[in-house]
């Protein structure tokens, strides 16, 4: 404990790092106030709230956003245009040959930052009017086109603004800022769930102090796996040729090539979530009248069986697909061949990058099925009797603090 206070201690002594954090701390809590502001015209205090319900895409999306969704605040739209932005181009990058070289050039890194923002513009503007149809009442708004065509406006420009904060965190404060952002909103309502969990647990019938206190032991191994999950590698020993360039010797020297256990982040849940959202989609459409079909209220449901085996299955095929079209063995041996470098005991060429590919095949099965119970967890919560409120925090806080921080929205950083 003692060397705790005094690296925190070391910590403000640093000037540079002082100053970086309370840079990061002042910008998170801009955005924190602006999740506050509401919509001009708007009067929140006689809007639905869509989470009631227990669940659903509304949730989803309040949570990212720390509760601005539900409240029609400025920031309703949050980040998320701008991951989605950064995703398409990501996915282009490993499609298009133009847009996977520009991903190589510090110039084509900047164009494509700007395609980005551009790119955010566009679908906040799709996603504005689709908000404000079904997430505002219209007894709750005012009624015209000038009010639809200004709150269009201010919730792009919001989420163009929430964008810059980010950058600025990234560049002037402690780095990864989209993540920041995201953790900020998500933890934002972890006191109030947290504090439902502890009513709840002590109340009659809950279990007591002992099984709240079981719950925070678990939750806490369940990070530190998260943890090791993100920061396990598997490092294959490389020797390099010696090579002699006037009366100096370059390389004969052992390196490693690091193979991360969880190549593919964060990216194949959010993959996996945005597939069985579809099913939701569908069961709201008004083609089924007032009764959907069974089977698709079954897969649709978040906490039944259907739903959960779905999305654990996909989560564990898009760890290998994205890995495999990331992460690319042939070129790692050409590199390696390039440079001189071989594997011991291992032809350079097409049998190292066979030698990679069934390793790296073997590394990721681990890391694809904790991903996978990861994404899943929030269903075991639930048969635990863990309230719903908790159970979504704690899913959105996994994914997006320890699941994916180097990984997906924080590579756009």
């Amino acid at each position: 404990m003692k060397n705790l206070i005094d690296t925190i201690k070391n910590i403000w002594r640093i000037e540079e790092l002082r100053s970086r954090i309370l840079i990061t701390l002042g910008l998170l809590l801009i955005y924190r106030i602006g999740s506050f502001i509401i919509l001009p015209g708007v009067d929140s205090a006689r809007m639905t709230d869509p989470t009631a319900g227990g669940g659903g895409i509304a949730e989803i999306l309040s949570i990212f956003t720390g509760g601005a969704f539900t409240r029609a605040s400025i920031f309703a739209l949050g980040i998320m245009p701008y991951i989605s932005a950064s995703i398409i181009l990501q996915l282009a990058g490993m499609a298009v040959p133009m847009v996977q070289k520009l991903q190589k050039e510090e110039s084509g890194r900047r164009k494509i930052n700007q395609w980005t923002r551009y790119l955010t513009i566009g679908i906040c503007m799709m996603q504005a009017p689709g908000y404000i149809a079904t997430t505002i009442e219209p007894e709750a708004r005012p009624d015209g086109a000038f009010w639809m065509f200004s709150s269009i406006v201010i919730l792009t420009a919001s989420t163009l603004f929430v964008m810059w904060l980010g950058e600025r965190i990234t560049e002037r404060g402690l780095g990864n800022g989209i993540s920041l952002i995201i953790m900020i909103g998500i933890l934002a309502q972890f006191p109030q769930s947290f504090a439902q969990e502890v009513v709840g647990r002590m109340g009659p019938g809950g279990g007591g102090l002992v099984l709240l206190l079981v719950e925070v032991v678990i939750w806490v191994l369940i990070i530190a796996g998260c943890i090791l999950l993100v920061q396990g590698t598997r490092r294959i020993p490389v020797q390099y040729a010696k090579r002699v360039v006037g009366n100096k010797q370059y390389g004969g020297v052992r390196n490693y090539l690091p193979l991360k256990v969880n190549q593919a982040g964060v990216m194949p849940i959010i993959f996996a979530q945005a597939i069985v959202l579809i099913p939701m989609y569908l069961a709201q459409a008004p083609i089924w009248g007032n009764q959907p079909p069974q089977w698709l209220i079954a897969v649709a449901n978040s906490q039944g069986m259907a739903y959960n085996i779905m999305l654990f299955l996909l989560v564990v095929a898009f760890t290998y697909f994205y890995t495999a079209i990331t992460m690319s063995p042939n070129d790692r041996a050409d590199d390696l061949k390039r440079n001189g470098g071989f594997i011991p005991g291992v032809k350079p060429g097409k049998a190292t990058a066979t030698y990679i590919d069934e390793l790296l095949s073997r590394i990721t099965l681990p890391g694809a099925i904790f991903l996978g119970l990861v994404a899943i967890l929030p269903a075991f919560a639930g048969m635990a009797g863990i309230k719903q409120g908790l159970r979504a925090v704690l899913r959105r806080y996994f994914i997006v603090d320890h699941g994916g921080r180097a990984s997906g929205h924080a590579a756009t950083d």
